[in-house]
């Protein structure tokens, strides 16, 4: 059966929830601490509806069970949910700022099946027919290969404060389209 790609509403928000809690400890264990995994779900692995409300974030479903979910901002934060504390909720200028990619999570059994690249190749088009001519993204250290292969390229490894002196080191990526 085909996957159905569709845009988030909030409604969706509980799914979402859950989806990213299943794939950042079911894909991320290699990459990321027990203790840094728990803290970024509670901080920047959180759903963060201005995408919603953008109407700029998607969810890929197979037979009514959502299976992946990322988008694209047209605003200043490079990564972070609603629980982050770093934020920039600015719009952009398509003609002089990068579209952030944002938020890919799948569902573990769904890994290495194409949902990811899905939802990367719906991001980038949208951001592109609003204007945007390059991409960037905050991309976590198991995401890295992936984006590597789809043409990001890699330009500083940051570190995302998280709570209680937790970090998480993330990768910040660019394409051009």
């Amino acid at each position: 059966m085909p996957y159905f790609l569709r845009k988030a509403d909030t409604a969706d928000i509980p799914a979402i929830e859950k989806l990213i809690d299943a794939s950042v400890r079911g894909l991320q264990a290699q990459d990321y601490t027990p203790e840094q995994i728990d803290a970024a779900l509670r901080t920047v692995f959180t759903v963060d509806s201005q995408l919603i409300e953008d109407g700029t974030y998607f969810v890929v479903e197979q037979d009514g069970e959502m299976i992946g979910c990322g988008g694209w901002s047209q605003r200043k934060t490079l990564c972070g949910g609603d629980h982050h504390a770093v934020r920039e909720s600015t719009l952009m200028d398509p003609l002089l700022d990068a579209a952030k990619i944002r938020a890919i999570f799948v569902a573990p059994r769904w890994a290495r099946q194409g949902i990811g690249s899905i939802l990367l190749k719906a991001a980038e088009e949208a951001a592109m027919n609003a204007g945007f001519r390059r991409l960037e993204m905050g991309a976590t250290l198991t995401g890295v290969p992936v984006y590597l292969r789809r043409g990001y390229r890699k330009v500083e490894t940051m570190t995302v404060p998280l709570e209680n002196g937790v970090t998480l080191p993330v990768v910040r990526m660019e394409k051009g389209c």
